[in-house]
Parts: C-alpha cells; structure tokens; sequence
C-alpha cells in the first residue's frame, strides 16, 4: 500500500461500518417501542428520552450509512446484494431524519399531533429490518436463515466426494467422464463452502465463483486458477493454509476438509476441466417414470399390499391389525363422499356376509357422483387456489374456475384432459393461470406470468418455483434463468430478469423446467400454451403423476410417500409404491377414481390409524405402520353437523343445479340526496299484478325468502309467514289463482337497528292441465311504497296510486340457497365445499386461497378450542337444532340418546354413556340440556377424528 494514499484511511474509516450500525439500530428500535407506550397520552415521562433516542439514532444512521459506502467504495465488496444492503441502508437513515424533523415540529407546535411522526418512525424501523437482513446476507451469505429451516437441509454430501477422490486417485489419466465427474464434486464444494461471499450477488474481491466466467477471471488481485498448476493457482494456496492464518479461505473457521482440498487440487492438476452439465448441488427425483415388477414371494393380492408386504419384511415388522366393519365403512365415507353414513347403512353393512363387500361400497361410493363431486371440490379448490370470494374479485384481477372444476370431476375428466385445459385454459378455465393482478407496483416475482409458473410448479409439478422468482433456489437446483424461462412460456412479450426484484440486463429464454420432455417455444403465446400442455402430460413427465399420486396418498393415509408433498425431489420412504401407483394411475387413462380405489381397496388403507408424538416425526424417520390419524376438515365438520343436528348452512355459492331462476332480490327502492342506499328498518310493502291464461291449472307452486321476514298474499288471502330468510318456503297456491287477473302482495320486514340488506326472493311456477307451464318472478316491474297503506291493499282491485317500482338489490349479499328450486330433489343443507369462506371454517382451517394451498394443518388450535366452546355461530346451529329434535321426538329421551350416537359415532352408547345421557336430559330445560348434550358429542375425539 502507498503510505501517500488517502485510500487507507477511506478503508479503514469503512470498516467501522460494522461497529457503528448497531447503534441506530438500538436506539432507533428501543425509541420505537417506548413510543408505542405512549399512545393514547400514556406514559408522558417517556417523551423526553424517546426524544434523545430518536435524534441519536438520525445521527447514527446518517454515520453508519456513510461508512457503509466508504467501505464499499474502498474495499472489496461488490455485487448486486451489496448495492441493494446500501441503497436502502441510506433510504433508512433519511426516514429516520425525516422522522426526528417530524417530531422536531411536532414538539414546536408546528404540527398538532404525533401521528405524521409516528408513520415516520414506523417506516424507518421497517426499512431498518429490511436493511439488517440484507447485510445477514453479506456476512452470512443469503441463504443464513433459511438453511436452518424444515427440509432446508444441506444435502451436501461429502462421503460422496470421499468416495470420487478414492476412485480417482487410482488412474493416472482421467477419462472424459471421469473429468465431468471431477469438476462437478468441485462446484459441489465451491457452492457450499464460498458461494456467500464470491457469488454475483456478492463479490467479494471482485471474485465470481459461481460461473465459469467468474473462476478462470480471478478477482481484484488477478488470476485464482492456473490450469495444471498448483503452486501458482492462489485458490488452492489459501485453502491449504492452516485455519489460524489470516489469509485462509474460506473464513468463519469453515475451512475445507482434507480430502476437499485433494479433490480441488487434483482437478487443477488434471487442466481444471469444466463441464457443461448443470451442477446439481440439491438431490433431484428422476424425471421418468418406471412401473416396478411386483413381489412375486407376497401372498398377498392387492398390487399395493404386495409392495407393503416386501416393505415389512424389510424393516423387520409384522402387518398391523386390521379395522372393523365399523370403522371401515365411517372412514370409506368421510374420505370419499365426506359424509357420515347412516345408521342402517351401517348395520346393513356389518351384516353382510359378502368377502368382497369393502371393494363394493368403495365402488357404491365412488358411483355417487352428487355427492363425491360436491366432496372433492375442496381438495381441487385448495390445490387449484380457487374460491368463490377474495383479495383477486374486489380488485376484479382474479377469476373463478369453479364451474370448470365441478362439471370435471363430475364426469371424472382424465388428469390429462384436466392438465391440458389448465395449462392451455378455455375461457372457464383459464383462472388457474392468470394470477392476480394486484392493485398497484408489486415485486418481479409476482407478475402475473410468474404466477403462472409458480402455481403449475407447485400444484402439478411439486417444485419450488417461488424461491427461484427472486434469485437461485435455495432449497433446490432450479435457476434464476429456469423459473424465468417457464414464466415467459405465459408472457406475450420477452421477459427481464429480476435477481431480488433488481433488472440485471438480461432476457429470458423460452423453456420448459424439464426440457427434455420437449421445446415449448413458439412464435406467439397460444402456439407456446399449446405446446406445454402437450409436454407437461406426456408420460415420461413422471412428476406429473408421482406429485398427485402422492398427494392422494396424503389425503387417505395422512403422509406423503414423499414429505412435504410440494417437494417432490425429497426422498420417499417407499420409492416403488410410489413409482408403481402414479404408473398404474398412467395405465389407466389417468383416471382420478380408479386411482383413489387402488388406494382405498388396498389392506394397507384398512390398517388400524396409528399416532405419532410429534409433527417432526410426520417428516423425518418416518416409518410406515398404518394410516395417521386425522382430523375431519373444516368441510367434513361442518357437513357432519348439518347431518345430524342442523343445517351448518343453507345457501351456496355455486349452486351446480343452475335453474336459472332469478337470484337477484328486490326491496323498496330507499334514496337520500338522490342516491340509492340501504334499506333502512321497518315495513314495507309490495304487489304485483299477473294474468294467467284462460284454462285450467293442474299445479302452481310459489317459492319465497324475505330477509328477514315477510307475509305472504296471493289475492287478497294470507297464504303463508316466514321469519327466517335462510329457509326457502314452498307454498302450494293452486287453488288461489284464478284465470285472467291475479294478484301478489308481501309484507315485508327489515330488522336491524341501522340501515342494512333487505331482499324479497320470489318465484312461482304455473303449469296447466295441457302441459304448458308460465313463470312469475321478482322482478323490478313490481311495485312498492314505505308508508302503510290503506286498507284491502293486497286486493286485486286496490288502486296503488303513489306506490314506486322496486329496486333490483343484486344477490352479493345472499347466497343463492339450495332449497331455492322446483326440482323434485330437495337438499337438507348446503354443502361446505360450496360455502364462500365462513368465519367458522376458516377458525376450522379452511384456507383463504389466496395462494396454493396443499395441505392444511391437523394440529388443532386454540382459535378451533374457543369457536367450539364459546363460538355464537356454531352455539346457535346447536340451539337451533336442539328445537328440531325436541319437535321430533318430544319426550323420548331413550330415542334421543340412541339416535344422537347412531349418527354422529356409528354405534349405541354404552350402558355408562347412556346412563349420564339421560339422567342429563331429566331437567325442565330440556332444549339447553339437549343442546349440551349435542355439543358434548361433538367435541369427542371419537367424532372429530377419522379412525
């Protein structure tokens, strides 16, 4: 160094950095939480040491920022990351400036309150941790908190290395294979052991140690590798120092392994060959797809018994007991229609004598089509990121595929046909891929094109793209490059790449993430959907069919073969059964039920449940002796309710019967300052005039719901009275109606204290005896006024002089009810599938489906323990059910108790359980102590839990 220069001091001035940071940020983080004490005029002794602290820490951050720059401008730091820790290292110590000038004023009578102050100080702290995590980064490369996390384990293998070294060590020439092999176990170490600090994203001295470029360039001080020669390639001088020399590399007392350094050496003394091939630092499952020869020593009969039985040899373990009849025919139920089964149902089913009556109720399940569809529209739901309602329809960026998805597993679509339409979508389908689009700027990784990409990748393929949308996977092998490469399949024009949302001069190249499977690129964006949707199903695509395989496997035995089911390149505990089911499921026609009965008719699913005593063990060391036992899903619960109680719900919002009847409400048209508003509370009163042809009717039959209540007329006489708008009312007026001139008239009411939603629903069908038929319906051609009118108003001959036409209210507000219908099938309750997001579901897990969502958690949760213990919804559902049953059986308590466990548990209670049960209901508050009685039941494991 020249002892003339300035530069050393700049350097050394630069390398307070570290030590001063830590100021700002304790004063600033410390001030910030004190300030959150003084809210609302509290703790005012505070105010004079918060003031101290927030003008220390302006002062600190302003210094801090300034070292940060000497020492990137003076020293050997470089690189993308770099640049981002400083820039918003500096937009830190502005806010918190701005900040103190806020307060400043604030404190001089300037500004009247703390409140511009106080987002100050917010967005400063805000910033200061964004800063704090990049400079992590820096000193402890980018992947320091996320390498620590579940299945974030290095899988670096270094007993492999041991391994090549031995074997190469034995040849004096290296074949060509043999030099690939070399050079990729040397990127192997270089990536685990110096990517943090010689990376793009960080270059340290000017070194790149992540590219070939990067490597054979050198760095600041010239050259690191010479070809053939050890003693003048500086790389392998400071890894062979002792660990204790201040030029050792790397530091942070990681140094090498000696067989790592071998390794190293013998490949610059072997011409430091460079392969083509990608380094796979991560494990990844192969692409193709093999069908396993089966056992041929098992007895056993089932395909998937057989591989289980070589499995339990294997690991030296005997085939656990089998479940009853009983419990076979609850969880056959529960987890292919997602209903409990009736008691005879039951009974009928232990009876029977048939050997193969398993196999035949799995079929007999999977042939209710009504009910099997409207079951797994959740499970499709969760994993398509579709949902009726959300974040994506307020801002209109979002769209529904319910009606593609309903109708697909209604005809049980093969998972081909379903892919490609996904994947190259029709205009019902095509919500899958189309992302949000959010309100405002949002990061490169959440345009709507690397939505896409991510979506496909995890829900289809089981892979990460996400983590690879901002920089390489750190979890897997996936680039930068390879996640933008397949969002530009979705793109009609050339993507940039973003490394952590900065452009870094670079396009992207169109291409599948398994190119081998085929070329996706084509001249325009539809050439380019159709191609993928051809690639994606092939059936060398193994990851198609292992990921949902696998997925399905979860659904009924409670674990993956591979865990966490959206990382498939983890290792299975049983790499044949998977191979084999997602074959077989190829074979098929890629027909989603065979699957599902090739899993459910197996010995294997008919295994007792068995727990384990942590989540861990669900994940590591897993060792398969029978299904996990699971939890009903929010849907499942509700649904049992609703069975057996009450109605959990009884309007949807899709309703696949589809009349086409209106579902729009109407209500007095309410206006202030010539604006329509809500309706407020009170009366109101309709009529509509009708004529009807002159012949004679065989059957009319008039359908209404008035929120919240209403009386109905129909010339002129009372008809029919409802209080509760969930409840469709189904009124027979045959003999009211008359040829020419009819009349309708409604008293409505709206409840409520304040002005809220209020809607009359209505609809009657008239059909004569020559087979003709004619609709009525709510419409805005009906009339209404506010103030009671006289007398005889819901006569034919009344004169509604001053009376306004209604106001079509829309049907946002309501669901469109299952029993709205003059269909011959009549539902006794909405299905939870079918249900927007409830506050009850999502207590029970439902997700919000903002994202994919592919699994839910089964660990119950204190929100769950409050909302079925204290929850006004779920209490009211028992309340209301608690008077259906007393109007049912009245005093037959013995009934009561039977039934009640018949339903919920499949079996009669025991001569203790009835005993408590019914000394229970002796009480002359019968309809409390029946309610209790339900809730008791409910909360058992026995019923919460599919055994």
């Amino acid at each position: 160094m020249d002892i003339n220069s300035w530069d050393w001091i700049f350097q050394f001035l630069g390398r307070l950095h570290p030590m001063v940071v830590h100021f700002p940020i304790g004063l600033l983080v410390v001030a910030y939480f004190l300030e959150l004490l003084t809210i609302g005029g509290k703790r005012q002794g505070l105010r004079e040491g918060i003031n101290w602290m927030v003008a220390l820490g302006s002062i600190f951050a302003i210094l801090s920022a300034i070292l940060g720059w000497l020492l990137r401008s003076h020293d050997d730091y470089q690189g993308e990351l770099v640049l981002l820790h400083q820039n918003v290292g500096i937009a830190t110590a502005l806010l918190a400036t701005i900040s103190w000038i806020l307060l400043y004023n604030t404190l001089n009578g300037k500004l009247f309150n703390y409140a511009y102050y106080r987002l100050g100080i917010t967005l400063t702290v805000i910033f200061l941790a964004v800063t704090g995590h990049f400079g992590a980064s820096l000193t402890h490369g980018e992947d320091y908190l996320t390498s620590v996390l579940p299945h974030n384990e290095d899988a670096y293998d270094n007993a492999e290395l041991v391994l090549l070294l031995s074997e190469l060590q034995q040849h004096d020439s290296l074949s060509e294979k043999q030099q690939e092999d070399l050079n990729l176990g040397v990127r192997a170490i270089l990536a685990h052991n110096c990517y943090q600090c010689h990376s793009e994203n960080k270059q340290k001295g000017e070194l790149i140690l992540d590219n070939k470029e990067g490597v054979f360039k050198g760095g600041k001080s010239g050259p690191v590798i010479v070809a053939g020669n050890l003693s003048e390639s500086e790389l392998f001088r400071r890894i062979s120092l002792p660990s204790n020399h201040d030029e050792v590399m790397p530091k942070k007392g990681k140094v090498l392994k000696k067989s790592e350094i071998e390794l190293i050496g013998l490949w610059i003394k072997n011409g430091a060959h460079w392969s083509d091939r990608a380094l796979k630092i991560f494990p990844e499952a192969p692409l193709a797809l093999s069908k396993p020869i089966l056992p041929s020593h098992s007895d056993e009969i089932h395909p998937v018994d057989k591989i289980m039985d070589a499995y339990f040899e294997e690991n030296k373990a005997e085939w656990p007991d089998l479940i009853d009849d009983r419990i076979f025919i609850r969880r056959a139920y529960l987890d292919i229609i997602g209903l409990l089964p009736q008691p005879e149902d039951i009974e009928e089913f232990i009876a029977s004598t048939d050997r193969d009556k398993r196999a035949k109720l799995v079929d007999h399940l999977l042939e209710d089509t009504h009910n099997y569809t409207q079951h797994w529209m959740s499970f499709w739901n969760d994993l398509l990121r579709n949902d009726y309602s959300g974040t994506g329809f307020i801002t209109g960026g979002r769209k529904q595929i319910t009606d593609w998805l309903y109708k697909s597993l209604e005809a049980n679509k093969s998972y081909d046909s379903m892919v490609k339409e996904l994947v190259n979508p029709t205009p019902e389908s095509e919500g899958f891929i189309k992302g949000i689009k959010w309100r405002g700027l949002v990061n490169a990784s959440q345009r709507t094109e690397m939505q896409a990409a991510q979506n496909i990748g995890q829900s289809l393929l089981g892979v990460n793209v996400k983590c690879a949308s901002c920089h390489n996977s750190f979890v897997s092998n996936l680039t930068l490059e390879q996640s933008y490469g397949f969002a530009s399949v979705f793109a009609d024009s050339i993507l940039e790449l973003n490394r952590c949302d900065m452009p870094i001069g670079k396009m992207a190249k169109v291409n599948f993430l398994y190119p081998e499977l085929g070329s996706v690129d084509a001249d325009n964006l539809e050439e380019r959907l159709s191609l993928l949707s051809q690639v994606m199903v092939k059936p060398e695509n193994g990851r198609l069919y292992r990921t949902l395989t696998n997925r399905f496997w979860k659904r009924f035995m409670g674990r993956g073969i591979i865990e966490p089911v959206d990382e498939m390149d983890n290792e299975p505990w049983n790499a044949d059964l998977l191979d084999w089911l997602a074959a077989d499921f190829v074979d098929s026609g890629y027909d989603i039920k065979h699957l599902i009965k090739m899993i459910v008719t197996s010995k294997t699913y008919q295994l007792r449940s068995t727990r384990l005593a942590t989540a861990e063990g669900i994940k590591n060391g897993y060792v398969f002796n029978g299904p996990l036992l699971r939890r009903l899903s929010a849907e499942q619960f509700s649904d049992a309710v609703s069975q057996v109680i009450a109605p959990m719900y009884y309007g949807v919002a899709y309703d696949p019967k589809n009349e086409d009847l209106p579902t729009s409400r109407i209500w007095h048209r309410e206006m202030k300052y010539d604006r329509d508003v809500l309706p407020e509370p009170g009366k109101r009163f309709f009529r509509h005039v009708f004529t009807l042809a002159k012949k004679e009717v065989e059957e009319a039959t008039a359908l209404i719901s008035v929120d919240h209540s209403y009386t109905l007329y129909v010339n002129g006489k009372e008809v029919s009275k409802g209080t509760d708008w969930r409840k469709v009312d189904r009124v027979a007026v045959t003999q009211m109606l008359v040829a020419g001139k009819n009349v309708i008239a409604i008293e409505g009411i709206n409840e409520g204290a304040i002005a809220n939603p209020a809607g009359i629903l209505f609809a009657m069908k008239v059909r004569y005896k020559d087979g003709e038929e004619t609709m009525i319906n709510s419409n805005t051609s009906w009339l209404s006024t506010h103030n009671l009118p006289e007398e005889g108003w819901m006569a034919l001959d009344y004169d509604p002089d001053g009376w306004k036409k209604v106001r079509n209210y829309g049907s946002n507000n309501w669901d469109k009810l299952v029993n709205f219908t003059f269909g011959s099938h009549k539902e006794k309750f909405a299905r939870a599938s079918l249900v927007k997001q409830h506050p009850f579901m999502k207590a029970m897990g439902r997700p919000s489906r903002e994202n994919v969502a592919t699994s839910r958690d089964e660990q119950a949760t204190l929100l769950q323990a409050l909302e079925l213990t204290n929850g006004e919804y779920f209490n009211g559902v028992l309340k209301e059910g608690a008077a259906d049953w007393l109007a049912k059986y009245g005093s037959q308590n013995k009934e009561i108790v039977v039934d009640l466990y018949q339903k919920t548990l499949g079996r009669s209670p025991t001569p203790k359980e009835r005993e408590i049960l019914l000394s229970t209901l002796q009480t002359s508050k019968k309809e409390e102590a029946l309610q209790d009685l339900f809730w008791s039941v409910m909360v058992l494991p026995e019923f919460q839990f599919i055994y």
